[in-house]
C-alpha cells in the first residue's frame, strides 16, 4: 500500500468515526434536550454529517457535485468552531 492509498484508508476512518462521535452526539443531545435553543446538538449533527463520506458520494451522485476531503474536513471544522461560538454566546 502506498502513501495516497493509506491517507485515503485514514481519512475515510477519520471521516466515520467523527460522523458516529460528532453527528451521532448532536442527534443524542437533540433527542434528550429537544431541538431548542439552536445550539442544542445541531452545529455537532451538521458538522458529523459534512464529513460523511456518504454524504459526498450522495451529492455526486445526486447532483453531481463533488467534494474533496479538504473541503468536507473544513465545513465539519467551521460547523463545530460555529457551535463553540454560538454556545459561548
Amino acid at each position: 500500500m502506498n502513501l495516497h492509498n493509506a491517507t485515503r484508508v485514514l481519512g475515510g476512518l477519520v471521516a466515520w468515526g467523527w460522523i458516529i462521535l460528532a453527528g451521532g452526539g448532536g442527534l443524542a443531545l437533540l433527542i434528550r434536550e429537544g431541538p431548542w435553543p439552536l445550539t442544542n446538538g445541531w452545529f455537532a449533527l451538521f458538522s458529523g454529517l459534512s464529513a460523511c463520506p456518504l454524504t459526498a458520494k450522495t451529492l455526486n451522485s445526486a447532483a453531481g457535485i463533488r467534494l474533496s476531503g479538504a473541503v468536507r474536513f473544513t465545513a465539519a471544522a467551521g460547523f463545530f468552531i460555529a457551535g463553540h461560538i454560538a454556545r459561548a454566546l
